[in-house]
């Protein structure tokens, strides 16, 4: 992507991609600091929201408790099914940026009116009706978002978990500015023609990679900016049998490839489905290779930006205005009161 092509800059969408990198510089860890204590005083950190809400935000944050043995135990789960759940002795953080999101909001009703005392939300808006289930709630900075597809806003979630994360552990958040440069550099990345063509011309995206919500968010933003069909094959399922009913013209996306897979990766996906394969990794590998930063703890989120860029560069070659899908609503399922 490049901010100096009127191409790019008529999109609210890429606008609002390119914003992010402010964002991520200008976050102040400090937001999180007065949610601590009701975190540490129940078993576990539950947070729930729908689309990208959560995928990516919520699944970073286990992530990160899993690699880094955290103490305190993260859990997500859509909050439809959350209903089914005893959260009582749980925090519960609910994110959804319009603050009308209606399973989040029949969620918290039912979790207030028992008597919950440790519910808060996460949104982008002021006085909403999330707000007003919550016991507190943080409104995100990164401001207004035009286009259909969460994009700024859903990197500001994460950063929000992670401070909080940080701050219930007792140590510091990496270098924020460093982490944006590398978010900007992944964003803006040149992409080979020939990759992009090979995407635009595929029926399907398929998305590997590890369950950390980027691959993942990236399937979810396929069909926002693309208009295609998208698939997530979670760590080395795509070698588990669902290779049976790919076709080569379809394509598959593997983020971050472990290498002692990447063998059987190409035995499997390139010559017995004979499909391509395109890696997104901050080292070269044995597949055609977009090279990101290596960033650290902060490697999911320049991920998610290299992939935000392909498939913007996907979405302009197949003619698409990225901001105006058919179907696609900027909330998804909104709560009307009765």
């Amino acid at each position: 992507m490049n901010l100096n092509d009127a191409k790019y800059t008529k999109y609210a969408l890429i606008r609002e991609m390119m914003e992010t990198p402010s964002v991520i510089a200008g976050f102040d860890a400090a937001v999180a600091e007065r949610f601590c204590n009701a975190v540490q005083e129940s078993k576990a950190l539950f947070l729930t929201g729908e689309g990208s809400s959560r995928i990516f935000p919520a699944k970073r944050a286990i992530y990160e408790k899993m690699r880094k043995n955290y103490k305190v135990p993260v859990i997500t789960e859509g909050a439809t099914q959350a209903m089914e759940y005893n959260l009582n002795d749980v925090t519960v953080f609910a994110a959804s940026n319009s603050g009308q999101t209606k399973e989040v909001i029949r969620l918290l009703t039912k979790l207030h009116s028992g008597g919950h005392k440790r519910l808060f939300g996460l949104t982008a808006n002021k006085d909403t009706k999330l707000e007003q289930l919550s016991d507190a709630t943080h409104v995100l900075a990164c401001g207004k978002e035009d286009a259909v597809a969460a994009t700024k806003s859903v990197v500001e979630q994460a950063l929000f978990y992670d401070a909080l994360q940080h701050l219930l552990e007792k140590v510091t958040l990496e270098s924020l500015p460093g982490a944006a440069g590398a978010f900007e550099k992944a964003l803006t990345l040149e992409i080979d023609p020939q990759i992009t063509s090979r995407i635009a011309s595929a029926p399907v995206i398929w998305f590997a990679g590890r369950n950390n919500g980027v691959a993942e968010e990236l399937a979810l933003k396929t069909n926002e900016i693309t208009r295609k069909r998208s698939g997530y094959l979670e760590g080395t399922y795509a070698v588990h049998g669902i290779e049976e009913v790919m076709n080569a013209d379809e394509v598959l996306i593997w983020v971050n490839p472990f290498p002692d897979e990447e063998e059987k990766f190409a035995e499997t996906m390139e010559k017995g489905v004979g499909l391509k394969v395109i890696a997104i990794s901050p080292r070269p590998t044995r597949f055609t290779t977009i090279l990101i930063p290596d960033s650290g703890d902060f490697s999911p989120y320049t991920e998610l930006a290299a992939g935000w860029n392909l498939l913007v560069e996907t979405g302009l070659a197949l003619g698409i205005n990225l901001d105006k899908p058919t179907r696609a609503r900027k909330v998804g399922n909104e709560y009307k009161p009765a």
